[in-house]
């Protein structure tokens, strides 16, 4: 029998039964609210159908009969209705994706990715590389699409024109792009698989670049003529043609050199100590200095008047040797002096002395 009106009104704390498992539930406060009780695998569940001021007991009967039909048809009430909320909350999270990725360009997702990786990079000529490939080659294809659309077509579109005529920079471009469309994907902006990667990916439509450009790598100078070399090296006057006889006598790299400092110069141990921010590896660098690199160091170090000099200025900073353009003279002391004309570039040296077979003696003039 169902409650009446007055039974509803004075009801006390518990559970009051209306009928086909609907109860009206008083809390000690006076608190009232309808429940559903019912039997599902087994168990006895109840499930709260709304307070008794928002939901009155005609209505509260009404749906106590649907439940009622779902539970003899099988359903759980309260599986079901946390599977539509379930639905209802992945539909608005969906939509809320949708609306994320579709904001999200390849223009920013770019922008965003160089921000959160140049403090990591040696120095901001990278930066202005990334930026000036991408604004150049990519963005005017595909920066303002979404990045969630991005595909093979579009990759192909940036990549094609170039490929053949500017190799290396189409290289460094792919593999951009491929790197900017990974972060989007980890951010959740976008699925599937990079359309920009390489192996397994774009190399079943593109050439190799070594199939496109050979590679010409930097001539090395027979050891046999260094020797030679470093005889007329010796009566070159200036910074730079000293600066490269130390540098073919440490094996070091250009840059190393033009950036040496006296505190990084141990006279006493023999050793020139590069730090590693220095280093193209980033790892410091010990370079122990033979006797002849010895001498030429205490012959410059003799033209520095005060210890000051010893301490702080630049081992070659002097002259043509402080910019990078400096060194680059160098090209043009090797070229005037090699005994052989396969010699291009100071680097050269370096392909030399690692061969591993040139004796010690042939640096010495």
């Amino acid at each position: 029998m169902t409650l009446t009106k007055f039974e509803i009104e004075h009801a006390k704390p518990g559970m009051h039964s209306d009928g086909n498992g609907l109860y009206l539930l008083v809390r000690d406060g006076g608190a009232k609210s309808w429940i559903f009780r019912y039997t599902a695998g087994g168990k006895r569940r109840e499930m709260g159908l709304g307070p008794l001021a928002a939901l009155d007991p005609v209505d509260a009967r009404a749906d106590a009969g649907q439940l009622r039909k779902k539970v003899v048809a099988g359903i759980d009430p309260i599986a079901e209705r946390q599977r539509v909320k379930a639905e209802m909350a992945e539909a608005e999270r969906q939509k809320k994706l949708v609306e994320k990725r579709t904001s999200a360009t390849f223009r920013t997702v770019a922008e965003r990715y160089i921000a959160a990786q140049e403090s990591g990079w040696r120095n901001d000529k990278h930066r202005q590389q990334w930026e000036n490939t991408l604004k150049t080659y990519a963005f005017p294809i595909m920066g303002e699409m979404p990045v969630c659309d991005i595909g093979v077509d579009h990759v192909l579109s940036v990549l094609q024109p170039i490929w053949s005529t500017k190799p290396e920079t189409a290289s460094r471009v792919r593999m951009r792009i491929e790197a900017v469309l990974n972060s989007a994907k980890l951010l959740g902006l976008r699925d599937g698989e990079n359309p920009a990667i390489w192996r397994g990916g774009l190399e079943a439509v593109l050439p190799r670049i070594s199939k496109v450009k050979k590679v010409r790598h930097h001539p090395a100078m027979p050891w046999e003529e260094i020797s030679a070399f470093m005889t007329k090296l010796k009566l070159r006057e200036g910074v730079a043609a000293r600066a490269v006889e130390f540098a073919i006598l440490t094996a070091a790299r250009s840059g190393e050199v033009r950036k040496a400092r006296w505190d990084e110069i141990d006279f006493d141990k023999r050793l020139w100590v590069v730090p590693s921010d220095k280093m193209k590896a980033g790892r410091e660098h010990r370079v122990p200095l033979s006797q002849a690199a010895l001498d030429l160091l205490n012959a410059r170090s003799q033209r520095k008047l005060c210890r000051r000099h010893r301490q702080g200025v630049g081992t070659w900073q002097s002259g043509c040797c402080r910019e990078r353009s400096g060194l680059a003279q160098s090209n043009r002391h090797i070229q005037a002096t090699a005994p052989s004309p396969r010699c291009a570039a100071e680097c050269a040296f370096r392909v030399s002395a690692s061969k591993g077979h040139c004796p010690v003696s042939v640096w010495r003039p």
